[in-house]
């Protein structure tokens, strides 16, 4: 074994076998592979930092699960777009049992950078996202490929259809395209400008998809995050940026026609036992043990 010195936290590693990415020029810093990383807060993968320095409040070997979502995932992306990047950590279990528990936005740590955006959420709330079908974040557990894969980030993956309920699917889909919908209508007959034209095309797009894998997910209880044909999207966002504000409409109508027409074998209710299974796991795993105090006797 050779030792390597990570350039981020200065720790050495005897782990060659995947135990190193490369940060920079060339520089080995530590890799989610490797076991000899525990206080260092880099997660490098495929040749770049993924998950970096900035993200000190969440230890890299906390990530469960990780992938490269949004526009990039769907074969949407354009030159410039930004590489969305979502992952689901644990957080040591006894945080919970302090003043500040890791619930609601303290679960959620978002970074932005200049080409790409960073989102994880604590175990327990990305569980609660997706019971409620929330896109966004159910995506992540449909991915081909995956940037983070650990034991526990597994076993989530093999209980996504624990998630599922046909309620919950319609509802959010739906919703999520309805919003979109809204937000186009807002901006009215398209004689506006250059960038919000682009923002325009982009609503335009993420609705009509939204409405495709929902009604996927809805009549398969599979989802299917690459898109087959992206051409057809991104024209059909230009055809509303130039005014056709109405091939939204007609989209989004046509859409509830077809989940009322659609027997679906998703289950009135999710799994919730089975989700809450595996957050047990999760808690255990990241339990450690109060260190036995000493007690001090005076004579």
């Amino acid at each position: 074994m050779t030792a390597n010195t990570c350039a981020h936290c200065g720790r050495q590693c005897g782990d060659p076998a995947g135990g190193w990415g490369r940060l920079g020029q060339g520089q080995p810093v530590c890799h989610p592979n490797s076991p000899d990383r525990p206080d260092c807060f880099v997660l490098v993968t495929r040749g770049e930092e993924t998950l970096g320095s900035r993200l000190t409040e969440v230890r890299s070997d906390s990530v469960l699960l990780s992938g490269i979502v949004g526009s990039t995932a769907y074969g949407l992306a354009l030159p410039g777009s930004d590489v969305d990047q979502l992952g689901v950590y644990a957080t040591p279990t006894i945080a919970f049992h302090g003043l500040n528990p890791p619930v609601g936005k303290n679960a959620s740590r978002v970074t932005t950078g200049a080409t790409e955006d960073i989102t994880l959420h604590e175990a327990g709330k990305y569980a609660a996202l997706v019971l409620q079908m929330n896109p966004t974040v159910t995506e992540l557990l449909w991915l081909d490929d995956y940037e983070t894969r650990t034991p526990l980030g597994d076993q989530l993956l093999e209980l996504r259809g624990a998630f599922l309920s046909a309620k919950a699917v319609r509802s959010a889909y739906l919703g999520y395209a309805a919003s979109q919908f809204h937000r186009l209508e807002a901006r009215g007959d398209g004689s506006f400008s250059a960038d919000t034209r682009k923002r325009t095309a982009k609503h335009a797009r993420h609705l009509a998809r939204l409405i495709h894998q929902g009604l996927e997910l809805y009549r398969t209880g599979s989802l299917t995050i690459r898109l087959a044909d992206p051409d057809w999207y991104h024209a059909f966002g230009e055809q509303v940026a130039n005014g056709d504000l109405g091939a939204t409409q007609t989209l989004l109508v046509r859409a509830e026609a077809d989940f009322d027409a659609t027997r679906t074998p998703l289950p009135d209710h999710p799994d919730r036992a089975a989700v809450e299974a595996w957050l047990h796991d999760v808690r255990a795993a990241h339990y450690t043990p109060p260190r036995p105090t000493v007690e001090t006797r005076t004579s």
